[in-house]
């Protein structure tokens, strides 16, 4: 009997599961998702499971829709500017981490009691230098231009928030005509990243909202420098990439331990070139190919971003709809 019992507890044990939830991208074969699996289930003695979303804000909205019934143990890719919507929502709950004990950059400030960190970066909008041979220096004079554009929806993509944060620190009251003018020569406006930046590469438009590391992509995988980013001279807004404890966590001790484990050293080197981000350690050395991405940045404070986004919202819908 009792070498039954040891065989149940046993297979318990092995049977721990962590369920993540997380966006598209992060799970696909060129993601960071199966690297980061299958390194931390190689020290935790445990099964990794990802539920992804289309983007960040998808993401948020499942989580809100879930509630108390969500199946998440940790919440991966919401970023800061969400934070302020899922610590209202009840949907997180405190890391417990002493952040001082990894070389966090200092730029960063990082001081969330509920959120740590794991990559950033900055809008931007990337160009096919090939097609582009005087790409725009500012917002205002891309949207002054007829080039076409493709970006995404500030409902349901982080991108696309992040962009309507970009006009309004820009444009402030003017920027319902701003997105008039731009709607002009927009393409389309889809759910999230993927499908925009897919639509671009196939030659679609001229522009695609995206970061000013996804040239790094080009250059490494497939050995380009023709997809370039903008460097704007009013400055552009910020992404910080964040992941969190659920609230409802079958398994927050592991989940605790997967978040300590995104701010290791392993998976700060790997996520540059996987989720093509900058890693938020200071001691992680980098390609050649991020040297520039790097920028200015402007915006607002999440809070003030949260307190202001359904009107700004708003205002995106009923210009673009003229």
């Amino acid at each position: 009997m009792a070498a039954v019992l040891l065989l149940l507890i046993t297979v318990h044990v092995q049977a721990r599961e962590l369920t993540i939830y997380t966006y598209s991208s992060f799970t696909t074969s060129w993601g960071p998702g199966p690297a980061l699996k299958e390194m931390f289930e190689a020290q935790c003695d445990c099964e990794v499971n990802f539920t992804s979303s289309d983007d960040g804000v998808s993401l948020l909205n499942r989580l809100r829709l879930e509630g108390d019934t969500t199946r998440a143990d940790v919440i991966v890719g919401l970023d800061d500017l969400l934070m302020p919507q899922a610590r209202r929502l009840g949907i997180v709950q405190a890391h417990d981490l002493t952040l001082s004990d990894w070389p966090l950059r200092e730029s960063l400030n990082w001081q969330d009691s509920h959120f740590i960190p794991f990559d950033y970066g900055y809008f931007a909008f990337i160009y096919d230098s090939r097609k582009v041979s005087q790409p725009a220096t500012s917002l205002q004079a891309l949207i002054d231009s007829d080039a076409s554009i493709i970006y995404q929806d500030p409902r349901t993509s982080t991108p696309g928030q992040g962009l309507m944060h970009w006009m309004q620190a820009v444009y402030t009251d003017d920027a319902a005509q701003a997105w008039q003018r731009l709607a002009e020569h927009t393409v389309t406006v889809t759910k999230g990243w993927s499908e925009a930046y897919g639509m671009f590469l196939q030659g679609e438009a001229d522009y695609v909202l995206s970061y000013s590391t996804s040239p790094a992509y080009h250059q490494l995988v497939e050995e380009t420098d023709a997809y370039q980013a903008t460097r704007f001279a009013e400055g552009h807004t910020a992404q910080i990439e964040v992941a969190a404890l659920s609230a409802y966590s079958r398994e927050p001790e592991l989940g605790q331990a997967f978040l300590a484990f995104l701010l290791s050293k392993e998976a700060q080197a790997l996520l540059p070139q996987t989720n093509w981000m900058l890693p938020v350690r200071s001691d992680i050395d980098l390609p050649a190919a991020f040297t520039d991405a790097e920028r200015e940045v402007i915006g607002y404070s999440p809070d003030e971003v949260d307190a202001q986004r359904r009107e700004w919202i708003t205002i995106w819908r009923n210009a673009v709809s003229r």
